[in-house]
């Protein structure tokens, strides 16, 4: 089986801006709409157990860590009154949701990845997001990376041609250039090249010699802990709680108030598919 891991925060920004460029007005839930047009696209394309991660606050645990780290500042309204009730839209179509509070979405995408790894039926752990930092989740071409800003699966060959570093070093590397999307600048007069560079040459940042980042290296650790991704979430205990069996009754309710008549007759028309 291959297991299908959504950030739910990302494609729900997607669709929201994506719809923006082409209509006048923002529809109420144009965005949750498109989302779980999205998964049922990927559920009539073949996918059986998926998981979509979101961010229920933006704010976490890192927030404590680093004074800067990104919050919830600054999102506009309209996208912003759609987080809730996209979980509310997948958790009634029956698609596993996880909304996060003191952990982020990332660290959903990466615990779910880790969890679904260790199955030895799953034969591949896709990741849907274009998000930096899940890079040091993937594992060969067992667990890759779905970006679709650039439409490329990434496996580990494809991080290492993108980044210059291994998976696994991911989180080194962005400790050192930075995240502006994350709200930490990474160590001044690092840029991606020579990051990588130093990565290559000593390994992960707790062996470089001191004289390499000198009074810069406390924060470059601080960084690091910034962009490691947790593995710890406690999601589910078997794969087998991801695949999807059609939707709840009250989907149908949610649905006519999203004004989305269309969307509820893929899903049905799915669910009997998926029933037989």
């Amino acid at each position: 089986m291959i297991v299908h891991l959504v950030d739910g925060t990302y494609e729900l920004f997607r669709h929201f801006f994506g719809a923006r460029r082409f209509h006048s007005s923002d529809p109420p839930f144009g965005a949750v709409v498109g989302v779980c047009g999205t998964i049922v696209q990927m559920l009539a394309d073949g996918a059986t157990h998926v998981g979509v991660a979101t961010d229920h606050v933006i704010e976490s645990f890192r927030n404590d860590l680093w004074p800067g780290y990104k919050t919830g500042e600054g999102i506009e309204p309209a996208p912003w009154k759609q987080f809730h009730p996209l979980e509310d839209a997948l958790i009634a179509m029956g698609v596993v949701t996880w909304p996060m509070v003191e952990l982020e979405a990332d660290d959903a995408l990466a615990s779910a990845a880790h969890i679904a790894a260790r199955d030895k039926r799953v034969e591949k752990v896709c990741i849907w997001t274009p998000d930096k930092d899940l890079g040091q989740c993937v594992v060969g071409d067992r667990v890759v990376q779905m970006d679709r800003r650039s439409n490329v699966l990434r496996d580990a060959a494809g991080v290492r041609a993108k980044f210059g570093v291994d998976p696994a070093r991911i989180p080194d590397y962005l400790a050192l250039v930075g995240d502006s999307a994350d709200g930490y600048p990474g160590i001044r007069g690092l840029g991606p090249k020579t990051a990588a560079r130093l990565i290559e040459q000593y390994g992960a940042i707790e062996d470089f010699p001191p004289e390499v980042l000198k009074t810069d290296r406390e924060h470059a650790l601080l960084f690091k802990k910034l962009a490691t991704l947790r593995t710890d979430a406690k999601l589910f205990k078997k794969v087998d709680e991801l695949a999807w069996r059609g939707p709840t009754p009250a989907f149908a309710k949610l649905a006519a108030k999203m004004d989305a008549g269309r969307l509820l007759e893929r899903v049905q028309k799915l669910a009997k598919k998926v029933a037989s």
